[in-house]
């Protein structure tokens, strides 16, 4: 992979999603580029993330060096065909992991990968079975973790992972909100 060539921009930020990037041992910067969220309603779970993903792409397209490769990203928590993003409260995280509690839902990350010149993106889907959470363990999650910056109000990371989650399928990394295995491999694929 010719990526030395190549200045990285992650567009996030998500410190987890920095911690990620660290991990595979690239050097970037990051550069935020706030933008309006929202999506079409009639959008089908699967694409949310990434059009999200790019919408946070195409906020860079202007200002993008021809040497820039900028990366974006979005995670998106679907149960039941309904998304679950970042909580607005400590109500609506509740609700959230109560509403998750004893079931199976799909995590859903967009990556966006912007050149001066070209635009690829791509999803990646992880299924996550949580064990059963009362009311209390809810609270207590909230009140000790303070998850308002995950979608579906929780961190496979910390104490909701370790205590609740009986089984993933798919990439945990793209659960935490990078798919690092994916990323290394389209980012081969399109610096080829």
């Amino acid at each position: 992979m010719d990526i030395e060539k190549y200045r990285i921009v992650l567009g996030s930020q998500s410190p987890r999603r920095s911690q990620l990037l660290k991990a595979l041992d690239f050097n970037f910067e990051l550069r935020v580029i706030e933008i309006d969220e929202s999506y079409p309603s009639d959008l089908p779970t699967h694409d949310i993330a990434a059009y999200i993903a790019t919408q946070k792409a195409n906020a860079h397209k202007s200002s993008i060096a021809d040497d820039e490769l900028v990366i974006t990203a979005d995670t998106i928590v679907a149960h039941n065909d309904v998304i679950y993003g970042k909580p607005t409260s400590k109500e609506d995280a509740v609700n959230t992991l109560l509403t998750l509690s004893d079931s199976t839902h799909s995590v859903y990350t967009g990556v966006c990968l912007l050149l001066k010149d070209s635009l690829k993106v791509f999803t990646v889907k992880s299924d996550v079975k949580f064990a059963a959470i009362s009311e209390a363990e809810a609270n207590a999650y909230f009140d000790n973790y303070n998850p308002t910056d995950k979608a579906g109000s929780y961190g496979i990371q910390d104490w909701m992972g370790m205590a609740k989650v009986e089984w993933i399928a798919g990439s945990y990394n793209n659960i935490v909100g990078l798919p690092t295995a994916e990323l290394y491999s389209e980012l081969s694929d399109l610096l080829r």
